[in-house]
């Protein structure tokens, strides 16, 4: 999948420099409205990337063995921590609460999922990968694995190591952004 050109690769030698791009002709003269960048957008530029990476790992196992990217998700998440809630798995994951538990739901019809009681608390329910979903992860695990080595291939070890501090620093801004925010409500 191709990637639109960024500013710094765009044929408009304006628009390369930095300086502001008009903006396209409209009929009228309506309101102007506020310009995003998406090339310098992070939440923008993080989801792209994202979408990409996880669209081609998800090829694999979607035509190997019908799996949603949100259904493999879940599954990660247990084959690393099992005997997790639904709502700890949507937690683990940041994924919305529904659509974790409808994929949930497919993985235990599919046989691919286990729901118990917990043994301390019988009113809370934990999951677990069933045989056959231990198969699937074991087989799709080394795949997702392999792509990652193959992406990373091209950048050295205290880039990687670079890029996974700041991964790790943006998410704790993010967690930090997020209280303060819902402080301020």
């Amino acid at each position: 999948m191709n990637r639109p050109p960024s500013q710094s690769e765009s044929p408009d030698p304006e628009q390369r420099s930095g300086a502001p791009a008009s903006a396209p002709a409209r009929r009228g003269a309506g309101p102007r409205h506020a310009e995003l960048d998406l090339d310098h957008f992070l939440p923008y530029r993080l989801s792209v990337l994202s979408n990409r990476v996880s669209g081609a790992i998800a090829r694999v196992y979607s035509e190997r063995f019908a799996l949603s990217v949100t259904e493999w998700r879940v599954m990660a998440v247990l084959g690393r921590f099992p005997g997790l809630s639904a709502n700890e798995v949507a937690q683990r994951t940041a994924m919305d609460k529904v659509a974790v538990s409808r994929a949930v739901a497919r993985l235990i019809d599919a046989g691919r999922l286990e729901r118990d009681t917990h043994d301390d608390d019988r009113r809370r329910s934990v999951l677990q990968l069933s045989a056959d979903g231990y198969k699937i992860y074991d087989e799709v695990a080394p795949m997702a694995l392999a792509f990652e080595q193959r992406l990373l291939a091209g950048i050295e070890t205290a880039e990687r190591e670079a890029l996974f501090r700041l991964l790790d620093r943006l998410d704790e801004l993010e967690i930090q952004a997020e209280a303060e925010l819902a402080a301020a409500r």
